[in-house]
């Protein structure tokens, strides 16, 4: 019977993979003058790194939690893939404000600004960099193992130069070329692990599903609603289940960061769902098929525990293949550290104006980014001799650091602009904000874990953090974008001249948003206050002025026009103007704080008039509401 299931099972997957490799553009396509990934191609890129994942998350979480690893392992995909949707949905907001890749850091910039963009920066590059450096150490030595043999250190040495290297000379050969090998490894790996689950589920003795059951059923018991410290105690065990599983699915980011390799957000949710019903399903079900195994001594096999898994469902063979799938995608992982690493500088050298660093070849590949980045893998193995304990460590704070960050950065965009679909498009696509803010309350209690649990790790990542911190301040200083942005924008007293320039005692003004259209009345002042860091609104007129807002909260702003205008005209009767907020208090709770706050300034500046107001050719933009700016 076990024969002929796989021989069934093996045979679909020939078809199904002849049909794929046959069919145009599976992976890649010309449009526009450059080249373009398809989701399936970002998808098998992150997916060669996600699934590394199974030759020793298994071990790695039983060590720390026991047979409940079963079920965390379990749970902690599903939390994944709750976050790859607000994932999917922070790379449609970026598509909306014109950004394409960048991942934590562009959306961070976007949101919170520089100072926490170079914090996501640290955090997500130190990743990049020890995904290849493990990755490639744990590739040679899956490589000994699967024939039993040791070798000089210098030996090893050079095989890891050799990935390194050899990584590196594939993506200057080309993304397009880099899709087509690593969709190449991921044929063989799909036969290989149908195998390895179906033989798994075959041969499972009765005790093996015993097992999985009283790992739910051990967690289940923790929780005592009645008993306030039960409850926090079964509370805290998630955190450390999920903490200790969580780099089981540690690629996750790279997708959204390479979302400038695809044609739109849509190829990234495609990606995203790719993940989720191949890697998503896979990890959790190996795991537990290796867990629940009766018969396995768990401590003396945890450098070898899926080959000698391998080994007793089907023999030595199947081990070696199963070992050289190990050191096949453990290379891949480096292949998806290059990719999405490249991305990322890509997007900070473009910010700062480094344009000597993304010229690209005739391939389009980020040549110079790429050698650098194999230099940078290269010193930090020769540096740590291969060992890479506290790195590992560094690696899981910086990982949940990351996506303590962009799901805070999704709140407070969310809160900021609401939920309103874009009127333009056909599709948008937002979730629940009490589930970002399950997902960011869950990631901050795992980053707190493991940074009281890792204090090596924790120093380690802030240190690094704090240099990017100095370097990225420092350079934005003198090259940031917003720079530009700032000198084109006008200054209050420009408004006043224009005011006192009308021979008149009574005078509006009308605060409104950036990207709204505007029918500019002569002899009436019109006020739009702008980040730098989304761009200077278009002028409407000569009575349209545009003025920076930073460091100060927007009413702050409002009510220093209003100060000005006082001081300028004490004797002048004056209306101020503020747009209708349409979004609901309950939807957009920032609309209600800031109508709360507009609400105080008749009392403030009794002398004047004050209007919240709606005319119809003064609707909203198709954008919606510009952040924390309801008028």
């Amino acid at each position: 019977m076990k024969t002929a299931v796989l021989i069934a099972l093996n045979g679909g997957l020939v078809f199904l993979f002849v049909y794929l490799w046959k069919k145009k553009n599976l992976l890649s396509s010309f449009q526009g003058g450059r080249w373009y990934l398809s989701w399936l191609a970002v998808g098998v890129i992150t997916l060669m790194d996600e699934l590394t994942s199974i030759f020793y998350a298994p071990s790695e979480a039983h060590r720390f939690i026991g047979a409940n690893a079963i079920f965390f392992i379990a749970a902690t995909s599903v939390v994944v893939r709750l976050l790859s949707t607000r994932m999917t949905e922070i790379a449609r907001i970026l598509e909306k404000h014109g950004v394409r890749g960048g991942g934590v850091y562009s959306f961070s910039y976007l949101v919170l600004g520089p100072v926490m963009s170079f914090v996501a920066v640290s955090s997500i590059f130190v990743d990049y960099i020890l995904t290849a450096c493990i990755s490639t150490v744990s590739a040679v030595e899956n490589g000994h193992s699967m024939f039993s043999a040791h070798s000089p250190l210098y030996v090893d040495f050079a095989f890891q130069m050799v990935v390194i290297w050899g990584v590196c000379l594939l993506n200057i050969a080309g993304i397009k070329e880099s899709a087509r090998f690593t969709f190449g490894v991921f044929t063989a790996a799909a036969f290989i692990l149908v195998t390895l689950l179906a033989s798994g589920v075959i041969d499972m003795p009765s005790g093996g599903w015993q097992a999985m059951a009283h790992s739910a059923t051990n967690v289940a018991s923790t929780f005592n609603t009645t008993d306030l410290s039960a409850l926090f105690k079964g509370v805290g065990g998630i955190v450390i289940g999920v903490s200790s599983c969580i780099l089981a699915y540690s690629g996750i980011e790279s997708v959204v960061q390479t979302a400038g390799l695809v044609r739109s957000w849509r190829d990234i949710h495609k990606a995203y769902l790719f993940l989720g019903l191949t890697v998503g399903i896979v990890t959790p079900v190996v795991s537990a098929l290796v867990l629940a195994q009766p018969s396995i001594d768990f401590a003396s096999h945890e450098g070898d525990l899926i080959t000698f898994y391998a080994r007793i469902l089907n023999g030595p063979w199947f081990a070696i293949a199963v070992g050289a799938l190990a050191s096949f995608t453990l290379t891949m992982a480096v292949n998806t550290a290059y990719v999405a690493s490249a991305e990322l500088v890509e997007r900070v050298a473009h910010r700062y104006g480094f344009h000597w660093m993304i010229v690209t070849n005739s391939r389009g590949s980020l040549h110079r980014i790429h050698l650098l980045n194999a230099s940078l893998y290269t010193a930090v193995i020769i540096v740590t001799s291969g060992s890479q304990t506290i790195l590992a460590e560094m690696y899981a704070v910086g990982l949940v650091a990351s996506f303590v960050i962009n799901m805070g950065s999704l709140l407070i965009y969310r809160y900021r602009r609401g939920t309103l679909h874009d009127t333009t498009e056909k599709e948008d696509y937002h979730k629940s904000r009490s589930g970002t803010l399950f997902l960011f309350l869950l990631l901050f209690g795992c980053f707190l874990y493991l940074a009281y649990e890792k204090p090596y790790g924790l120093a380690m990542w802030s240190m690094f953090t704090v240099i990017c911190l100095v370097i990225g301040i420092r350079v934005a200083r003198k090259r940031a974008p917003e720079i530009a942005q700032r000198a084109q924008s006008n200054t209050p007293m420009e408004m006043i001249l224009y005011l006192a320039d009308h021979d008149t005692t009574h005078f509006d003004i009308y605060f409104r948003r950036p990207t709204e259209m505007l029918s500019v009345v002569p002899g009436a002042a019109y006020v739009s206050f702008f980040s730098p860091r989304q761009g200077i609104p278009v002028s409407q007129g000569p009575g349209h002025f545009r003025l920076a807002l930073e460091r100060v909260p927007l009413r702050a702003a409002i009510k220093g026009i209003i100060e000005l205008v006082r001081y300028e005209f004490p004797d002048y009767t004056v209306t101020f103007h503020f747009g209708w907020p349409l979004s609901s208090w309950f939807d957009r709770i920032s609309t209600g704080v800031m109508v709360h706050g507009l609400m105080k300034l008749p009392r403030e500046f009794p002398e004047y008039n004050f209007e919240i107001e709606y005319y119809r050719s003064q609707a909203l933009p198709p954008q919606g509401p510009e952040p924390g700016n309801p008028a």
